[in-house]
């Protein structure tokens, strides 16, 4: 098999996932900002023009960072990351759901209408991702008094996929230069634990 991976907020999870499991993988370095997701060559594995994408010994293609995590959680059980029983498995999907709609995509939609490369993807509208930015820290104070209960963790005691989709979130604010308000001393707490962890990738310069 092999995975199609470049520098993105979805393509770190996978990154990060595997990195925490221990799976080595085979890796085709896709530069992003090149404009290398855009060539007919890449469309051809992934009709939307993203990272990342594996392709499995026989050709199948499988695309999106969840799917792809949950593949090889399957294969590869331990450490759980997804969560064993019924009941953590769905407290887990449950805080990766929520870390995903309420931090990941609310950073998520700054950095589409700001940043130049995603322009042929939306019509970016300035105003919209300074209404996004000003509701960012009000997204971030839920956040904080969620896990102000002192959890290590964003799911509980243990590192899950949800603690990576938050990884990915930070790595957004770092590109867009956001930082998180020192008032919220959980969310700080948590997020310089996270990128303590040796899964944590370089970041280009």
């Amino acid at each position: 098999m092999k995975l199609y991976n470049g520098m993105s907020p979805n393509g770190m999870r996978v990154q990060v996932y595997l990195a925490e499991k221990k799976i080595d993988v085979p890796v085709t370095n896709i530069d992003v900002m090149a404009g290398d997701t855009k060539k007919p060559e890449y469309l051809s594995i992934n009709s939307l023009g993203e990272v990342p994408v594996l392709e499995l010994d026989d050709g199948k293609i499988i695309t999106e960072s969840l799917a792809i995590c949950r593949y090889f959680e399957i294969l590869h059980p331990e450490p759980s990351l997804m969560g064993e029983s019924a009941e953590e498995q769905a407290h887990i999907e449950m805080w990766t759901r929520r870390m995903e709609q309420q931090i990941f995509a609310s950073v998520g939609r700054i950095g589409l209408h700001e940043i130049p490369y995603f322009a042929h993807k939306l019509e970016q509208i300035p105003a919209y991702a300074a209404s996004s930015r000003r509701e960012f820290p009000k997204r971030l104070a839920w956040l904080e008094q969620e896990i102000s209960d002192g959890r290590p963790f964003i799911a509980g005691d243990k590192f899950t996929i949800a603690d990576i989709t938050g990884m990915a979130a930070i790595m957004v604010c770092g590109f867009l230069d956001i930082e998180i308000p020192d008032e919220f001393k959980s969310v700080n707490k948590w997020a310089k634990s996270m990128q303590a962890r040796p899964s944590w990738p370089s970041m280009p310069g």
